[in-house]
């Protein structure tokens, strides 16, 4: 059996995009992408929130750009190698490899998943994680801490309802001033 883990990149002040939306501000090195690349390696299914789910499957096509970068093309073909729910009422369809579409996820449906999945699960998009938080069923949290402070936008914990006791498991800093840390969630 496997972790479940929400891990997301932020700014210093602790927000996943900023007031307009947008996340131009991200820091994505080559060092920083390859480090993520071994990350989702870990995982074998990947849970989605529609916006984080629309977001992300940029990567289901990124492999055939042969104007990018060796490191992102390497990303995309591990992203379309895991297995992915996406989370969503009002999307109508998917359209990336290895995915399926669902309404809803419970806190039962993903305790059955944990079970049945030996690899971790990440959960990916905040408000999804804000529901499984509170239902005791994140294991760890990972964040990419981006050196900006932008002042608003979507913050990474949502709807915090009590407060969350965390122990520092790992830690890496990158030369472009990324620092990801990731937690364990203490019970």
């Amino acid at each position: 059996m496997g972790k479940v883990t929400f891990g997301m990149m932020t700014s210093l002040d602790g927000y996943i995009n900023d007031r307009q939306g947008g996340f131009d501000w991200g820091h994505v090195s080559e060092d920083v992408h390859r480090f993520a690349e071994a990350e989702q390696k870990r995982e074998g299914l990947a849970i989605y929130g529609r916006r984080m789910y629309e977001t992300m499957v940029y990567w289901d096509t990124a492999d055939q750009d042969e104007s990018l970068a060796p490191y992102f093309r390497d990303f995309s073909r591990v992203w379309q190698a895991i297995d992915k729910i996406v989370v969503s009422k009002s999307l109508e369809k998917v359209t990336s490899k290895r995915t399926r579409l669902v309404r809803e996820l419970s806190a039962d449906d993903l305790r059955r998943l944990k079970a049945e999945t030996e690899k971790d699960i990440s959960i990916s998009g905040p408000t999804l994680a804000a529901f499984f938080m509170k239902q005791g069923l994140i294991d760890e949290v990972s964040i990419y801490y981006v050196p900006v402070v932008v002042g608003g936008g979507t913050p990474m914990f949502q709807d915090v309802w009590q407060t969350l006791k965390l122990k520092r498991l790992d830690h890496r800093a990158f030369d472009n001033g990324v620092l990801f840390v990731r937690y364990r969630v203490l019970r």
